[in-house]
């Protein structure tokens, strides 16, 4: 049972991988039997992988045709940037208020600010090409600027509500960045929320926040609508999701 388990995580971990990385692109399709042969697994991981997916929102079960990526819909987009909206800049600016009256909760953000300096000035070096192998770093940086706004937020509910959104809001990453300007535009973005959190400004925190999830949902807009062709029928450019 154990080695089932280990197994069935190990595939979820791939698969989930490939999903918000869109190695595994919106409604290509899941077989259960090709997945095991590729992963070498057998049918029993791979569904229980599957299935665990489908509960996070990446996968769809469509009667009658083998799982599927979920589709990214650019109504659904815009509805899950306005709940962002409503968690998001108040966890900010809770952090802020709670690193105010302790100093040790910011320890992480000061560690992130040097990184993302750090980042800043080693991009900016390079030509283009190299630029666009540094994508990854920066969104080390970002996942883990995301995970601390998690950890040391103090209201449990909120906390668990953002971090259960993760996986939704990981793998539109990849295309809300989608060139250097916005990716140094997402760096100043960054910079602010980190430096009014530093700074035990709540207002600003929270400011900063909702203006970086704003600018990212119309990167992402302006995204979908170009890479609709790439994507086929798996964007969707609707309204309501």
């Amino acid at each position: 049972m154990a080695r089932a388990t280990g197994k069935s995580e190990a595939v979820y971990e791939r698969l989930k991988g490939d999903i918000e990385s869109l190695r595994l692109r919106p409604g290509a399709k899941l077989g259960e039997i090709q997945l095991g042969e590729e992963l070498g697994a057998s049918r029993t991981p791979v569904r229980e992988a599957i299935r665990r997916l489908a509960r996070e929102g990446l996968v769809d079960f469509v009667p009658g045709e083998v799982a599927r990526v979920a589709p990214i819909s650019l109504g659904g987009v815009r509805a899950l940037f306005e709940f962002r909206m409503l968690l998001e800049p108040r966890a900010a600016a809770s952090v802020a208020a709670a690193g105010a009256a302790d100093e040790r909760l910011l320890l992480p953000f000061r560690t992130l600010e040097q990184q993302l300096e750090d980042f800043d000035e080693h991009f900016r070096a390079q030509d283009a090409a190299a630029q666009a192998r540094s994508y990854q770093e920066f969104y080390d940086i970002s996942e883990d600027f995301d995970q601390a706004l998690i950890g040391a937020c103090r209201n449990p509910y909120l906390a668990r509500t953002i971090r259960d959104l993760r996986s939704q809001t990981v793998r539109l990453r990849h295309l809300s960045h989608s060139g250097p300007r916005r990716m140094l535009t997402s760096l100043e973005e960054h910079r602010a929320m980190l430096k009014a959190i530093t700074n035990g400004d709540v207002q600003a925190a929270e400011a900063a926040c909702r203006h970086h999830l704003a600018q990212t949902l119309q990167a992402l807009i302006e995204s979908l609508t170009s890479q609709d062709a790439a994507f086929g029928t798996d964007i969707h450019l609707d309204v309501a999701g």
